[in-house]
């Protein structure tokens, strides 16, 4: 395994024994992935993984527990009878869900989990945040790095961001509290996440495919932007939890705690490939691997501003009739006329961080498994999927 600096200046590998591992949302696709990771590097004794619902395709060697997060009375019972080490919080409710179950479960459920955790014996917690909360969703990003403050409130236009910048802020205030000064966090942010078990970007992304609709793209496309493959952004969980781990032990045992420019605990972290693309190149290469053919000649741009007015329209109308959310909003049009990535300098001193799987390959193995998992809106797998499910449910 590949070693990392940490604390102090000495050196912590990978392949540190974490102990026993909680993975929050661990029937999730990021989830699933930390705990493949982990197991893959025989890198905790104990893993367990806490979900609101049952993994589709269960882990072995994974012990999964059901429950509320934001019930505290019940993790507070969880956590005393399965004793975990390190906390890893990925769980989160889908960004469209509604505003109080956001605000409940990412603001108040993170809260809660903090305050079980660090009285029942957990050494270290690691919060998969976003590397959306300082972006106000028009302002360019041009190698942001963490010195960018969070947006919240009103400057923040996407709930479900704002209530992810609230949690982060919860988290870090958290680390070493006065009840517990031995209690460690931290926060990854990483940015636009793909890969195998993928929910949430390449399903839609790969849909116009299936639509007939790749001759057609919003923007110039001259607007770099950050992805970052899931295997990565487990990666760099598993390097931030070895650090945390290994704080808390030098701290045990009488050593020195880290310098303020070597710290982990109390910090984010931006999570990247490292490796920005311009934002249609990135669409494209995740067309291509389902076949398609497109040649440059054959684009058709629409500009950001005929963009926003047809998205406009749509939205009115899609109001007006009670329609639900079209297929092109003014969020999506300003989402793909972004600039936005990320520097990754201080995850590559603190953590040891460098990515494990580069693009080309995570979008190979991501499409390949959003055909299989039959995810792809308007794909011929999905139909076969709903119908079996169909079928299942009579």
């Amino acid at each position: 395994m590949a070693s990392t600096s940490s604390s102090a200046g000495r050196k912590v590998t990978s392949s540190k024994d974490l102990g026993h591992v909680l993975v929050t949302g661990g029937c999730g696709g990021l989830g699933t992935q930390i705990i493949n990771l982990l197991l893959e590097r025989k890198a905790c004794s104990k893993l367990s993984a806490m979900d609101l619902r049952p993994a589709s395709e269960p882990i072995n060697g994974c012990e999964y527990h059901f429950g509320d997060l934001t019930n505290e009375g019940a993790m507070r019972e969880l956590f005393i009878k399965i004793k975990p080490t390190i906390v890893i919080h990925t769980a989160s409710p889908k960004f469209n869900m509604a505003d109080e179950i956001l605000y409940k479960v990412n603001v108040d459920g993170t809260k809660t989990l903090l305050r079980v955790s660090s009285e029942t014996g957990v050494k270290a917690f690691v919060y998969t945040s976003s590397a959306s909360v300082i972006s106000d969703n028009s302002t360019d990003l041009i190698n942001a790095d963490e010195t960018y403050p969070l947006v919240t409130g009103k400057a923040q236009p996407e709930y479900y961001t704002n209530t992810k910048a609230l949690a982060e802020q919860a988290v870090l205030e958290y680390n070493r509290p006065a009840s517990n000064p031995r209690f460690l966090t931290c926060a990854l942010r990483p940015s636009g996440i793909f890969g195998v078990g993928d929910q949430t970007l390449l399903p839609p992304m790969l849909a116009p495919y299936y639509k007939g609709q790749t001759k057609f793209q919003l923007g110039e496309n001259i607007n770099l932007f950050d992805f970052t493959e899931s295997t990565n952004v487990a990666h760099a969980h598993h390097l931030a939890a070895a650090a945390l781990l290994t704080t808390a032990e030098r701290e045990e045992q009488g050593q020195i705690s880290p310098l303020d420019h070597e710290k982990v605990d109390g910090e984010a972290f931006f999570i990247t490939n490292d490796s920005p693309m311009y934002f249609w190149d990135f669409t494209r290469t995740a067309w291509r691997n389902l076949g398609d053919t497109t040649a440059p000649n054959q684009i058709w741009t629409i500009n950001k501003d005929f963009g926003l007015f047809i998205a406009t329209l749509f939205e009115w109308i899609f109001w007006i009739f009670q329609l639900g959310v079209p297929n092109l909003t003014r969020q999506k049009v300003k989402f793909s006329c972004m600039t936005r990535y990320y520097s990754i300098e201080k995850a590559k001193r603190r953590l040891g961080y460098r990515p494990v799987v580069g693009v080309t390959e995570g979008l190979k193995r991501g499409v390949a498994d959003c055909v299989r998992r039959g995810v792809i809106p308007g794909s011929p797998e999905e139909a076969q999927r709903l119908g079996s499910e169909s079928k299942k449910a009579q």
